[in-house]
């Protein structure tokens, strides 16, 4: 009976996040043949967006200049953005780092951070979306009102090297939780602005499966 009150929960979480995958919001919003084009990369456990440096009139360089990096690539015209937890993602940077008290604090309200890396090729992402203009500007707007501003209304960077010369990390807006994942944020951006996503993808599957593959023909 213990280990039944144990299991059930886990049970029930990974039932609600099949179903939540699988369901969708905007559920009308059709792919453009023509628009701009964002881009989203996952390692199995993570999903980030990438979108373009500059595109329907907004430019991603002033607010977080590349200045700020040790080593942003030259001439880079892509940005990667994601969302997730502090400790988990400023302590550990390979997954045998993770521990189970940073593993639970990050599942149960751990404070929000945003991860941002200067892209010089997107290629290498799994996912592939084209956007009208509208829907790219509300997405901009979505992702940069998760950054948390100071005075002047710029993004606060944490005393972090960031993993490479080319990322680093800001404080961000809210906390993470085991509903409200890294992966939820970025559906959670998409449905945002206006375009399909899962009503709830805690993990990775329901964005990658949902959306096509990049080096299609079309």
């Amino acid at each position: 009976m213990a280990l039944l009150l144990l299991v059930s929960p886990v049970l029930l979480y990974l039932a609600a996040a099949a179903v939540g995958a699988v369901a969708s919001v905007n559920s009308d919003w059709t792919e453009p043949s023509e628009g701009i084009t964002i881009y989203l990369a996952s390692n199995g456990v993570h999903t980030d967006l990438i979108l373009p440096r500059r595109a329907a009139g907004l430019d991603w360089a002033p607010f977080v200049p590349p200045a700020q990096f040790r080593g942003a690539p030259p001439g880079a015209k892509w940005v990667a953005f994601g969302a997730g937890e502090r400790q988990v993602y400023l302590n550990t940077p390979t997954w045998g780092d993770l521990t189970l008290r940073i593993a639970v604090h990050a599942l149960t309200g751990g404070e929000r951070v945003m991860h941002v890396e200067w892209v010089a090729d997107p290629r290498f992402a799994q996912r592939t979306l084209r956007l009208r203009p509208e829907e790219y500007r509300r997405l901009w707007a979505a992702i940069r009102a998760g950054f948390a501003l100071d005075a002047n209304g710029h993004p606060m960077l944490l005393d972090h090297p960031g993993y490479s010369p080319a990322d680093r990390f800001y404080r961000g807006v809210g906390k993470t939780s085991a509903v409200d994942t890294c992966n939820q944020w970025v559906a959670g951006r998409l449905r945002l602005a206006g375009i399909k996503a899962p009503l709830w993808s805690p993990f990775t599957g329901g964005l990658m499966t949902r959306y096509p593959p990049t080096g299609r023909s079309d």
